[in-house]
């Protein structure tokens, strides 16, 4: 069985990804999406959204990140393509599954869904241009507004060459809406040849169980799940238990000091607040610091509040 560490935008960024390899469990992430429109983008912006690229592509952790490419123009994906490998990612991934307005909008992400051809022609041109010993995946959901396209997409994809796909078992319509319909994915293993991963819903080592019958997939990739329970990963593959709330405070000490180091602290309080909103779904103490820590901007404050519970904890425990 592969665990993947989903992408998600504005959330698991390298800092994120930094963390979570650490505690262990994940064989692969997959970075937040460099968005392609019209150019050959300079190194920095990969750069910037994957530093792993400037230590081997992986994490310290020793975790593969491939980057994650966005867009609609074939040609202009293959030469990003080209020049994310060049810059050291072990393969590149093509997101056809953000839901954000503003993406479909500009004709990329799930907007794609309706349109089959494109992306066999977006895969296939990605593919040829890329060299063989370097893998091409690829990420949709089940559709854009219904399921109808789902099957032919999916034999697209396959046919254009892409070498894995991972499947979120919603169409873009029911946005994140539970459930998760995990049969979808098994009917499409029916019609494809090439490895499948499974996505959507996953908070817990039973659900994944579940998700694995259903979808016939062993394959999985967590998102949401990941950040409320940090060692989710582990608790599936080596059936570990929850991580304790002591520990969790301890991590998110941790991370403060790599997001306010990271980029100056510039995001460090909507980042932490983010957390906080996946954390609280499975700790009941999360729920109720967040009370308090949704009021906080400044990060010392925010750092004065983790500490003392951090205390507090331990006093308890």
């Amino acid at each position: 069985m592969q665990v993947v560490l989903a992408p998600m935008e504005g959330v698991v960024d390298h800092l994120m990804r930094e963390m979570l390899t650490q505690i262990g469990g994940y064989d692969l992430c997959i970075t937040e999406f460099v968005r392609v429109v019209d150019q050959r983008l300079p190194a920095r912006v990969f750069h910037r959204l994957c530093p792993e690229l400037l230590q081997g592509g992986k994490t310290s952790a020793g975790t593969p990140v491939r980057v994650q490419l966005l867009g609609q123009e074939p040609d202009w994906l293959a030469e990003n393509a080209v020049r994310a490998v060049d810059l050291g990612s072990p393969g590149v991934d093509l997101n056809f599954g953000c839901p954000a307005k503003a993406v479909n909008k500009s004709r990329g992400g799930a907007v794609l869904l309706k349109e089959t051809e494109q992306l066999y022609r977006i895969v296939k041109a990605v593919r040829d241009a890329v060299p063989a010993n370097y893998p091409v995946s690829a990420k949709i959901r089940l559709g854009y507004d219904d399921t109808s396209l789902t099957l032919a997409n999916a034999e697209a994809i396959c046919a254009a060459g892409a070498n894995s796909l991972a499947v979120h078992a919603r169409t873009k319509s029911d946005g994140y809406r539970p459930p998760a319909y995990w049969p979808w994915i098994a009917r499409i293993k029916q019609h494809v040849s090439i490895p499948l991963i499974a996505n959507g819903e996953i908070w817990s080592a039973a659900d994944a169980a579940h998700c694995q019958q259903q979808s016939e997939c062993q394959d999985i990739m967590l998102g949401r799940g990941a950040l409320a329970m940090p060692n989710l990963a582990q608790t599936i593959k080596q059936q570990q238990p929850t991580m304790p709330w002591p520990q969790v405070l301890r991590l998110l000490m941790q991370y403060s000091e790599f997001e306010i180091s990271g980029d100056k602290g510039k995001y460090y309080a909507n980042r932490v607040k983010q957390w906080f909103s996946y954390l609280k779904l499975q700790y009941p103490q999360a729920a109720s610091l967040f009370q308090q820590l949704r009021l906080l901007g400044k990060s010392a404050d925010i750092l004065n509040l983790l500490n003392s519970a951090l205390t507090a904890s331990e006093v308890e425990a």
